[in-house]
């Protein structure tokens, strides 16, 4: 029912998206995705979605901070939750929630599936007393043979809400 929490602007006015890395053949290296400045949101989901590959060639779904879009002093980010859809075939519409003890990686097992992996990262999960506020996906080279993917952040909570923001990525 729009409106009926008292919030009124439309989804593009207080969250973005910005693409992480384009669709590309994750078995040729390491996919870094763009960086995005926490300081300018409260929460950022962070996704991957992949096509079928090969059982084995898993994708490793890393999170890395740094305290600036240049990548300064970037360490891991640890994380214990993760939502998948995870289909034979198809991708589900349901979620599965995985808990792990805290980690900067996430492996699912999952490479001859199509998926979706997300993490929900929050601005208050960084380091931000040493002024780390900007996060980073990196999917590792996944082995040796092809699986298609992409990914990307969705960024909520903007601090400039009811105009069109400036890109999440300074």
């Amino acid at each position: 029912m729009a409106g009926s929490n008292g919030y009124n602007a439309e989804c593009l006015e207080v969250m973005d998206i910005v693409p992480a890395f384009k669709p590309v053949d994750m078995q040729t290296g390491a996919n870094n995705g763009t960086w995005v400045n926490m300081a300018v949101c409260y929460r950022c989901l962070v996704v991957l979605f992949k096509a079928g590959g090969t059982a084995g060639d898993d994708p490793i779904f890393t999170i890395n901070q740094a305290t600036d879009n240049a990548g300064t002093g970037s360490k891991a980010l640890t994380f214990t939750r993760i939502r998948t859809k995870l289909g034979a075939s198809t991708i589900p519409t349901t979620w599965t929630i995985a808990t792990q003890a805290a980690a900067g990686t996430y492996t699912p097992t999952s490479a001859a599936n199509p998926a979706l992996i997300a993490v929900d990262i929050k601005e208050t999960d960084l380091d931000i007393n040493n002024g780390f506020n900007h996060i980073q996906l990196v999917i590792p080279d996944t082995g040796t043979n092809a699986q298609l993917g992409c990914a990307f952040y969705i960024p909520f909570g903007l601090d400039q809400p009811q105009s069109i923001p400036a890109s999440s990525l300074s």
